[in-house]
Formats: C-alpha cells, structure tokens, sequence
C-alpha cells in the first residue's frame, strides 16, 4: 500500500465539532474523526492538525457586534484550544499519543509551539494539533494551517469540510452546481471560490503547497486521501 502524502496538516473547522448540535462540542463527532485519523496513524501517516472555533466563538464575528477586534481574536485563539484538548482526549482515548502545541503559551495546559519539537514528534508517530492559531490577531486559522503545514513541511493540506469538494456555487442551495476535481491556486483566487481565506491561498501558492478539500463526514475518506485516490477537489500550481 503506497502512501501519496507521508506528512498532512488536515485542517478542521470548529463548527465541524458540533455535529446535529446548536453550538459547542458534539462528543460523537470527535470519537468519529478520531477513529479516522486512528486509521491513517496506523498505515504510518503523520498528521498534523489546526481546529478552528466557530463552535464556540468566532472574532470576527464578536467584532462585528463592537467589540474591539483583537480582544475578539485573541477570545477565538482560546476558544481553540479547548477545541484541541477535546480532540486530543479522544484521540488518546483511541490510542492515538497526541501533543497540543499551542502558539500562545499556557504550559500548565499544553505545550508551547515550537517547530522542531512539533516535527519530533510527528517522527516518533504522535499526531500533533497545533491550537491558538498563529498566535497573532487578525490571522484566521485557515491562514495558521498553511503556516504550521509550510514549517513541518507537510505533503498536503486537507480542507475537511462537510461538501465532497469545491464548486462554482452552493451545491446545498443549487442543484446545477458544477464541482471542481482540479483547481488552480489563481483560479480560486480570481474566482472567489472561497475555499479558506486568499492569505491562506497566497501563501500556499507561493510555496506550491497542495490543497485538498474533501468530505471529512464520510468514513474512509481522509484514508482514500493519503492513499493518492480522487476523492474531493486538489488545489495546486
């Protein structure tokens, strides 16, 4: 069995945590993405993880009700990390040795993001979820996934969303919705297809990093992924 990409960096959304719930964490659903990265660890992947927080609270979002936006942000990079110590008790708990590095230190809680640790570990086969985003206001998380993939020098970013991929308009709302099997970084840029924010686009493509967006609700195919199988839209050069 050939393994496409040895070293991912599958970025979650927080709202994915949820599940069928209005708000917070849906227990269901981390042991559900547990087992499937449980999977992948096992054929000898090294994943690398970034959790957004809209499950819980969101900065611009709080922003944009008057409060001052880097109290906000700084609020949503918290928020992340009580999403990252969720995943990794679930994680462990399904036999996955994890580390959280967080980018603003909290070292009673977690570790402190530095790179070289991080890489150690994902060598020695402990998935590691790097939490508080960039640790810098105005940085979303999708920008904090391409970041933290470029420095572990990851094969692949995978977008895990709850569509099988990217399409010209909302498949939910349009029946007549066109999918993407192949992008480039410009055409999403240029299209604004809004696959995660152009900062997250730019710096990707200037390191001609591939990105996946992929259906992460269906069981098997974060594994389908790794393995180099057509299974969502591939955003590369």
């Amino acid at each position: 069995m050939t393994i496409k990409y040895p070293r991912i960096l599958l970025k979650l959304s927080g709202e994915a945590l949820m599940g069928e719930d209005s708000y917070g964490i849906n227990t269901g659903v981390l042991d559900f993405v547990a087992t499937e990265i449980k999977h992948i660890v096992n054929l000898g992947v090294q994943p690398g993880l970034v959790i957004g927080a809209g499950n819980i609270f969101r900065g611009v979002a709080g922003a944009s009700k008057g409060m001052d936006r880097t109290t906000a942000d700084n609020m949503g990079m918290l928020a992340t990390v009580m999403n990252s110590l969720a995943l990794q008790d679930a994680l462990e708990r399904a036999g996955v040795d994890t580390r959280v590095q967080s980018a603003i230190p909290m070292q009673s809680v977690c570790e402190p993001y530095i790179r070289r640790r991080a890489t150690r570990h994902l060598e020695k086969g402990r998935a590691v979820i790097f939490a508080a985003g960039t640790g810098n206001p105005y940085f979303t998380t999708d920008s904090a996934g391409v970041l933290r993939a470029l420095e572990i020098d990851a094969d692949v970013i995978i977008k895990a969303t709850k569509v099988d991929g990217v399409y010209d308009k909302d498949p939910v709302k349009f029946s007549d919705a066109i999918k993407y099997e192949r992008l480039s970084y410009d055409e999403v840029l240029t299209r604004d297809l809004r696959v995660m924010d152009a900062a997250g686009i730019a710096l990707a493509k200037e390191d001609a990093k591939p990105i996946l967006v992929m259906n992460m609700t269906v069981s098997g195919n974060i594994k389908k992924a790794v393995l180099g199988e057509q299974v969502g839209t591939l955003i590369t050069s």
